[in-house]
């Protein structure tokens, strides 16, 4: 009874301990402004005390997500999440811990262009995390983002099927129609309309007869009508948009009045959120600006191009989310050959130039647009009658592109600039 007394005080000591020193890390990372030495200094004074494994895994994990996220020490941050995920996979009903150690270590090799390193990474916890619906998804979702920005378009697609069949076998509709739908907006980008449309309709379906949270509905909802407006815009069915556009304007106007309580759902499965409501009312405002400049109405564009900047600069000075300024370089661009068809040449200039600072702050966004951003200063040249640098911009934009729209676009530009030269049998 001594022994047991004695052990259960020895082990009543050792969380104490480990509380306070936890306690102090938090307060330190919380502190305005974050004293993040002091944090870490907190949390490395755990391991002299030779802590059980649990305890020594969580603060590897801990010690490597404030390093990642707040420090530009990714080696030290590389080696304690490495040394959480070797550590946590020894023990026993650990998920969460496990989880995010391999998530944050894979995003850290992305970072570090260690893509070939995350990929098994993620493999491997996909394949262990099938009793922990929403890890699996959240995993499958990340795996499935990393083959996208590699540009593999075909294993992010099967990667979102292998997800909507797992999140149906759970019982989880709302992801089922998260996975699908990004399936369908990857569909779209490889342009495979055929396939779209019958993605399209059963996402649809799903949608209508999701009964849930009304902002995780209606979120549903807008990024349905964001893939249908798109998918009619990729056809060239501008009068087809109409209804879609309206639905999609008060689906925003419905999001805008209902209360952004914390979601807790009952299943794991649907602990997911598309986008934020402020980024969705910006993709709202895009997709009308793109409608506008298809349809014609170059006033309509130039209006809803104004009011979704505005938003963004509010929005960027809070949050630093990379889409936000794909957002902004997309409406820029439409603006700019808005603006070179109004004649407004001397602001199109000053917004190719916003576009090219946005993209110098990203290799992501600059290797995503330098086509498009040559295309824009070609289109600008010939406005102002330099040929030459405008077929130089032309050329250095088909060089960059294997969009098939795009460079049949700057080839017919090309085209008319050797017309204009006198050069009718240059070849394009």
């Amino acid at each position: 009874a001594q022994a047991a007394a004695a052990q259960a005080a020895q082990a009543e000591a050792a969380e104490s301990w480990y509380l306070a020193l936890l306690g102090f890390a938090e307060h330190f990372r919380t502190s305005s402004p974050p004293k993040i030495r002091l944090c870490v200094h907190c949390l490395q004074a755990v391991f002299p005390f030779k802590p059980p494994q649990r305890i020594e895994a969580r603060t590897h994990l801990q010690l490597g997500s404030v390093l990642y996220h707040h420090t530009k020490n990714s080696e030290q941050a590389r080696s304690h999440l490495e040394k959480a995920w070797l550590i946590s996979q020894q023990i026993q009903q650990f998920e969460d811990v496990k989880f995010e150690a391999a998530s944050l270590l894979s995003e850290l090799y992305c970072q570090e262009n260690s893509v070939d390193a995350a990929k098994p990474l993620l493999r491997k916890a996909i394949q262990i995390s099938q009793q922990t619906p929403y890890w699996h998804c959240r995993l499958l979702f990340q795996l499935a983002q990393l083959h996208t920005l590699e540009k593999d378009l075909v294993s992010a697609c099967d990667l979102l099927g292998v997800g909507a069949e797992y999140a149906r076998v759970v019982g989880s509709e709302y992801t089922r129609a998260l996975f699908l739908l990004s399936k369908g907006m990857l569909l779209l980008m490889e342009r495979k309309l055929q396939e779209v449309h019958p993605l399209l309709t059963l996402c649809g379906q799903i949608v209508e007869n999701w009964q849930g949270n009304p902002i995780q509905k209606e979120s549903l909802r807008v990024f349905f009508l964001v893939l249908q407006v798109t998918h009619y815009l990729d056809a060239g069915q501008v009068k087809s948009v109409k209804p879609c556009l309206k639905q999609l304007q008060q689906c925003i106007q419905t999001i805008s009045t209902l209360h952004d309580d914390e979601i807790l759902p009952s299943n794991p499965a649907d602990l997911f959120h598309w986008l934020p409501k402020e980024h969705m009312c910006v993709l709202v405002y895009l997709v009308t600006v793109m409608h506008s400049m298809q349809a014609g109405y170059l006033e309509k564009a130039q209006k809803y191009t104004d009011k979704a900047l505005m938003q963004l600069e509010k929005l960027k000075m809070l949050d630093c989310s990379p889409i936000l300024s794909s957002f902004q370089v997309i409406l820029l661009e439409h603006i700019i050959m808005c603006r070179l068809v109004t004649g407004h040449k001397a602001t199109a200039l000053q917004e190719i130039s916003q576009v090219c600072q946005l993209c110098q702050q990203s290799p992501r966004l600059f290797s995503n647009h330098a086509a498009q951003l040559h295309t824009l200063l070609g289109l600008y040249c010939v406005s102002v009658n330099c040929m030459d640098n405008a077929e130089a911009q032309f050329t250095t934009a088909l060089r960059l592109t294997n969009h098939q729209e795009l460079w049949a676009f700057i080839v017919t530009n090309l085209a008319s600039v050797y017309i204009r030269e006198g050069n009718r049998h240059q070849e394009v």
